[in-house]
């Protein structure tokens, strides 16, 4: 089986924002379903692994973005997995449009989950193998990012349409909620040129989060997310962390 997949998309109007832009959830979703139908044809998809008591979860993504494409155009994503390491299955994606020329590129870390215990399942003990390659255009898998005090804080509660088939927020909707934390009027004249996001532990229905964020002079968003009720009990009061960088004008 090919190592390298590709699929052509048509952004459609419910995936771009009021100025016509792709959103980044959305572009995220392509990022995911390109990696499931890929991971189908290699025989590692979720129906495969279901039978296993596996499931995929995403732990990091970091994209870097030339242009954010508009509806009605057609944009191909082209996806390949990266060699596994010996705690995650590294994925490399670029998307171009129909001229030819890059719009975004992305490297998403990947990682195995018992789907009773919810623990991490290490590739060596899965019994899932994928073959990797390395093309020379990869990018680096963004770093952790430490938690620091910021100004800013605003509640979200997960509502049923953030869920996703594994019962926690999917990870798209995550970026939804960031670019809410700035109003219409900052989006107007912004665009994000690269951003990276660390998934730190799942959250399910009804849990509420206290999203501490600030923006810097430099147009740079931070965003640390928390659980806001019994944060100390649970052990895990960290959910994700996100970096977004801002430019003014249009890409």
């Amino acid at each position: 089986m090919e190592a390298l997949y590709s699929k052509t998309f048509e952004i459609s109007p419910d995936a771009t924002d009021r100025f016509d832009r792709l959103k980044a959830s959305y572009l995220l979703r392509y990022l995911q379903e390109v990696a499931g139908d890929h991971s189908a044809l290699l025989g590692t998809d979720r129906a495969q692994l279901i039978r296993r008591g596996l499931f995929w979860a995403v732990l990091r993504h970091r994209v870097q973005i030339t242009r954010l494409p508009h509806a009605g155009e057609h944009i191909r994503v082209e996806t390949w997995p990266m060699p596994t390491t010996r705690t995650a299955y590294p994925r490399s994606t670029i998307a171009y449009d129909e001229a030819g020329n890059e719009v975004f590129r992305c490297i998403s870390l990947w990682v195995l989950m018992d789907e009773k215990t919810r623990a991490m399942v290490l590739p060596g003990k899965s019994g899932v193998e994928v073959s990797g390659m390395l093309r020379g255009c990869e990018l680096t898998v963004p770093g952790s990012m430490m938690p620091r005090e910021m100004q800013e804080v605003t509640t979200r509660t997960v509502r049923y349409t953030d869920l996703d088939v594994n019962g926690h927020m999917n990870n798209c909707r995550y970026l939804d909620w960031v670019d809410d934390l700035l109003p219409s009027a900052f989006h107007e004249h912004h665009t994000i040129r690269e951003f990276a996001l660390c998934y730190l532990s799942e959250i399910r229905e009804g849990e509420t989060l206290d999203l501490h964020w600030e923006l810097s002079e430099g147009a740079v968003l931070s965003v640390e997310a928390v659980r806001s009720e019994n944060a100390e009990a649970s052990g895990h009061s960290r959910v994700f962390s996100a970096k977004l960088e801002l430019q003014s004008g249009v890409l």
